[in-house]
């Protein structure tokens, strides 16, 4: 069992509640992988490996439209997930998955982690769990492409992310703006007009934004609508 692999999956948000037990039953099947930057974790079409949990850096899980078009459906970094739904629906992976960042992940072979589901009780709900996140993300996409304007986007973006009160944008802008179904240069307009505005400021690096009035940000999120 690799040490590493339990502390990367007792940081994962979606087995917060799994036992002890539970989290040694899938230490003992993870395997660590590290991945270079711009490496293809899956394409589209192929079987699901099996699970994964990012410890450190960024996945981005995205579709390619007919005429070539990258979008971004997911950014998983350190605690979520990416490929689950796959796994238990037992069909291909319907989008490509590549690290955008040199990132760790472990990965949960499909054939071990769902002998486990049978056998283990706790990790069903678990499970479920992950997939009302799921859900939840989809339905929230699906509003800010249709609802929001880009500032609404940007500021819901923002403050959902935020971890006391600074929030970390992915190293290459495109792929947030890919996520928000914006173009960079409107992205970068808006990220301007918060700074210009006083309701954000650049961090000790250019990835992070410090929120300083959430709650003016929480308002242009909920009225950010088209």
């Amino acid at each position: 069992m690799s040490l590493e692999a339990l502390k990367i999956l007792a940081r994962c948000h979606m087995f917060g509640r799994v036992s002890e037990a539970g989290m040694q039953e899938l230490a003992a099947m993870a395997q660590v992988q590290k991945l270079s930057r711009g490496q293809i974790v899956f394409h589209q079409g192929d079987e699901p490996p099996g699970m994964f949990v990012v410890g450190s850096g960024t996945v981005r899980i995205y579709k390619i439209a007919p005429n070539g078009k990258e979008h971004v459906l997911h950014l998983a970094g350190p605690g979520l997930t990416f490929a689950e739904v796959a796994v238990m629906g037992n069909f291909p992976c319907p989008a490509f998955a590549q690290a955008i960042e040199t990132s760790e992940v472990v990965l949960l072979p499909t054939a071990p982690f769902m002998k486990a589901l049978k056998t283990n009780h706790e990790l069903p709900l678990q499970l479920l769990t992950g997939m009302a996140f799921w859900v939840h993300h989809m339905v929230d996409t699906l509003e800010d492409i249709v609802l929001r304007d880009a500032t609404g986007r940007l500021c819901r973006y923002l403050v959902d992310t935020h971890r006391d009160g600074v929030a970390t944008l992915p190293k290459f802008k495109r792929h947030l703006a890919s996520k928000l179904n914006l173009t960079s240069e409107t992205l970068s307009r808006v990220l301007r007009r918060l700074l210009d505005e006083q309701l954000i400021e650049q961090g000790d690096s250019k990835e992070l934004i410090r929120l300083l009035d959430i709650d003016t940000l929480q308002e242009m999120a909920d009225g950010g609508y088209a």
